[in-house]
């Protein structure tokens, strides 16, 4: 993402530096930053849960942006999208024989349908807003998304 990008983003969406940090290749937006892009977009959006186990979620999230039309005082279907969260519940471990240390799950935390909708939202406001396009992800998307 270009410097002048990413300036208009943070115009555009009333962004503060605690919204948004770099991550290696990535522009990673914390969790108030991608409500105040929802908000600022008018982005309304419908989860499914498809599947919840106790160690493993899956949720579907349905966005769509409407407008308000002053000149016909109605609301039209800007956009919409549908995209998944999912989260499943490990921690790290050693493996024994390479000592390397490997990931069993993608959260460590036991509120894993919680993760997964966090996840979908996410997923949902950057996908119809065009910002995955432009390198950006959502910090609840990844445990690896974490400031530094």
């Amino acid at each position: 993402m270009e410097r002048e990008e990413i300036k208009a983003m943070y115009e555009k969406y009333d962004l503060q530096p605690k919204d948004v940090f770099k991550h290696q290749h990535y522009i990673i937006i914390t969790r108030s930053g991608i409500e105040k892009i929802q908000a600022k977009e008018g982005i309304n959006i419908e989860y499914e849960v498809v599947r919840s186990e106790p160690n493993f979620a899956s949720v579907k999230a349905k966005a769509t942006i409407f407008k308000f039309l002053e000149e016909s005082s109605s609301l039209i279907k800007e956009g919409e999208c549908e995209t998944f969260g999912s989260a499943l519940y490990g921690k790290k471990k050693q493996d024994p024989e390479t000592k390397k240390w490997i990931d069993t799950g993608t959260t460590g935390t036991w509120y894993v349908l919680e993760m997964a909708e966090k996840r979908a939202m996410s997923r949902a406001v950057l996908k119809i807003t065009g910002l995955y396009e432009m390198g950006v992800f959502g910090q609840d998307e990844s445990e690896d998304f974490k400031r530094s």
